[in-house]
């Protein structure tokens, strides 16, 4: 499924990060809705909610269809942003680890390709890249899903900007970055996405020349989707200790990631920790399916360096 350059310059490529806008947008278009709706299972007091569908059911009877979409205007800017930095430096961390060596032969072929260690290594560090991105944008997102009022006057944060304006007003700029130490340990588990993802494109790629042969692009597409199981079994714990931090209202000091992860415990033990996989699972398909046939197919129209075999 692709060949490899077989010589990289020793520069910045940009082009992941042209791609990663595609792929942010199509995130939000295709699954702010699930995330409303895990946000509010993360951080509601206990009880509030009997679960994934009582809580979409309360939202929408109280607040309208259209509160499955509030805080959307941070994340339609936001993960285009994002994904571009989490997707172009993913790019650029690959390229940098084929020219270190990090490589192997392709089976039957003098070819060499990045390894699967290499592979999660480049999401890894593209994780912790993004994260300084990404933990101001989700803040602002997490703070404006938990409004529960149906008018604008009545709610704490009348919008993404005076919400922003609050928080720096109480913390400083530097209270944009509440939960940052949960979104590293978050956006960490990108190492098991990326080395997922193309664990399961080798093994597609397996089938090519018998009956069950199929194109990259849905290729591209069931490996996404199914890669982001993996990333969201082991992430969740980590995202509602970051959900958490972020969820404090800004009047109230800076909670730490210990902290967090203590009062979680206390809460709902170890269950406590996998609140909201539920719509999260029925979330990840589709939007991560979507967002990396995207990616990819943007990739290999603007021709960029091949990393697979």
């Amino acid at each position: 499924m692709g060949s490899e350059s077989g010589s990289q310059a020793n520069h910045v490529r940009f082009i992941g990060a042209v791609a990663g806008v595609g792929s942010g947008l199509t995130k939000v278009a295709v699954g702010h809705g699930f995330d409303t709706i895990k946000t509010r299972l993360q951080c509601s007091p206990p009880g509030t909610y009997k679960g994934a569908i009582d809580c979409l059911l309360k939202t929408v009877r109280n607040e309208s269809i259209f509160a499955l979409y509030k805080g959307a205007t941070p994340p339609a800017v936001g993960w285009a942003a994002i994904d571009s930095l989490l997707l172009g430096s993913l790019h650029n961390y690959r390229l940098f680890l084929i020219r270190e060596g990090m490589t192997e032969s392709v089976p039957g072929s003098d070819v060499r390709r990045l390894t699967l260690v290499g592979h999660g290594i480049a999401g890894l560090f593209a994780g912790w890249t993004s994260a300084l991105l990404a933990t101001p944008m989700e803040q602002l997102k997490v703070k404006l899903q938990l409004q529960l009022q149906r008018s604008t006057a009545d709610r704490v944060y009348k919008g993404p900007i005076d919400c922003l304006r609050q928080v720096v007003k109480a913390h400083g700029v530097l209270g944009l970055w509440t939960g940052f130490t949960g979104s590293l340990a978050f956006r960490s588990n990108f190492l098991w996405m990326f080395g997922s993802f193309e664990a399961l494109m080798r093994g597609f790629s397996k089938l090519d020349g018998t009956p069950y042969a199929i194109s990259t692009p849905m290729a591209n597409f069931l490996s996404g989707g199914l890669a982001s199981f993996v990333y969201w079994i082991m992430a969740i714990p980590a995202d509602n200790i970051k959900n958490r931090m972020m969820a404090t209202p800004h009047n109230l000091p800076k909670p730490s990631f210990t902290q967090t992860a203590r009062q979680i415990f206390a809460e709902g033990g170890f269950r406590g920790y996998y609140r909201g996989l539920g719509p999260t699972l029925l979330r990840a398909f589709p939007v991560n399916a979507s967002a990396l046939w995207v990616y990819e197919s943007l990739m290999r129209v603007m021709g960029a360096e091949k990393t697979r075999h």
